[in-house]
């Protein structure tokens, strides 16, 4: 058996006034994704569990079949996995992203989605300013992609500290939602002594001079410690694959134990190629039973509040992924299946995640349903499949197709 997953990150939504009604989904041509809907089965499934946020943290364990209440150790632990950090037990891991704040509110959670090179030189100031050498600091800053990266601090306990993703506050003061609670302290003195240094940098200075939005800040969240869960092999007996341009999908993956594979030409963005996405999945699926193919463009732009950059981006990847990665398991008999969904919903008019269920669409081997619907919020809300516990739909991929 083939197996692929395709992941469009955030493209559920919420009807819009400005679509005259419709959401993304909807308003997007979309030939490929209602296809897959059409010819196997619609339904909805709850990636956030009670007591979780809606993050691709959670999520993303949640679709790839493992309980977050079980597995779930912090944002920032999963990422340090793909930066291949080796942390021991006296070791904390937190989240640290590049952010715009101006007048006290949270602008732009990805300081304008910073480009690496830029992103590297303002880190190597925070080191040389907040971290000098020869003295024995319990923190040391991890260089990510654009404004993603990671801070670790050794010793302490940060088991009770309450943070917040910073693009679950846009537009919003920030002061409410500060770090708070032991271990507060540091990390909210590393914060203001790095306003200092970011803010007079002349990467900054020629960011304001082109209308760019700055790195004004670090912020710190998602803090977790060094965690283990058992192999996607282990659990399901099947060899996995990953292509993303997301460090957090990239250490999930290789927590799972599935190959990391380099795709030159994407990114987390809608510049990203989606073509060379498509021809990376396709010739993956030659190697590994199961491929799966994750595009972060639609849940960026839905963080900008850009419903025509998600529209574009949903089209695209209908055209160069979902397309092309269809023809090619058509390619292996009748011995395949396709599950698309997003991880979670992120709503333009909010520019933040939503805990609602997700759409989702499988077809291939023996998944056939009576009633052909496209592939939007509304079908798979009318349908007649509905999975509660998120973590299950794994189960329901695989073995269907093994029936």
């Amino acid at each position: 058996m083939k197996y692929a997953i395709i992941i469009p990150d955030g493209a559920a939504d919420a009807p819009l006034k400005e679509l005259s009604g419709k959401t993304p989904l909807q308003a997007a041509d979309t030939p490929h994704l209602d296809a897959v809907a059409q010819s196997g089965r619609i339904g909805t499934v709850r990636t956030t569990p009670p007591g979780f946020s809606a993050g691709s943290d959670v999520c993303m364990l949640c679709l790839l079949g493992y309980d977050p209440a079980q597995y779930h150790p912090g944002r920032a632990p999963l990422e340090a996995a793909a930066l291949g950090l080796q942390l021991d037990a006296a070791d904390w891991v937190l989240r640290c992203n590049l952010v715009t704040i101006v007048d006290d509110k949270m602008v732009d959670h990805s300081a304008g989605h910073i480009k690496d090179t830029e992103a590297r030189q303002l880190l190597g100031s925070l080191e040389q300013a907040l971290l000098p050498a020869g003295t024995l600091q319990p923190v040391q800053f991890h260089r990510g992609v654009s404004y993603r990266h990671l801070l670790t601090v050794r010793g302490g306990d940060f088991s009770k500290l309450h943070t917040t993703a910073p693009h679950d506050i846009p537009d919003q003061p920030v002061k409410p939602h500060l770090p708070r609670g032991p271990g507060a302290d540091l990390v909210l003195d590393l914060m203001r002594r790095a306003r200092v240094v970011l803010r007079a940098h002349e990467i900054n200075v020629v960011r304001r001079q082109l209308g760019e939005n700055e790195a004004t800040d670090i912020w710190l969240w998602g803090q977790g410690r060094a965690t283990k869960i058992p192999s996607f092999q282990e659990r399901f007996a099947v060899r996995g694959a990953m292509i993303t341009a997301v460090d957090l999908l990239r250490g999930i993956a290789n927590l799972l134990g599935w190959r990391n594979l380099e795709c030159p030409g994407i990114t987390s963005y809608h510049d990203t190629d989606y073509a060379a996405q498509g021809r990376c999945a396709c010739a993956a699926l030659d190697e590994y039973d199961l491929v799966c193919c994750h595009v972060e463009a639609p849940d960026e732009a839905s963080h900008q509040g850009d419903f025509a950059t998600k529209i574009a981006s949903l089209e695209a990847i209908d055209r160069h992924v979902v397309g092309p990665v269809v023809a090619k398991l058509k390619t292996f008999g009748e011995d395949w299946r396709v599950l698309v969904m997003p991880d979670h919903a992120t709503e333009c008019s909010s520019r933040k995640h939503h805990d609602a269920p997700v759409p989702f669409a499988i077809a291939g081997k023996q998944c056939h349903s009576a009633v052909a619907r496209p592939f939007t919020e509304q079908a798979a809300q009318d349908s007649d499949l509905h999975v509660n516990a998120g973590y299950e739909l794994m189960e329901y991929f695989l073995s269907v197709a093994r029936a």
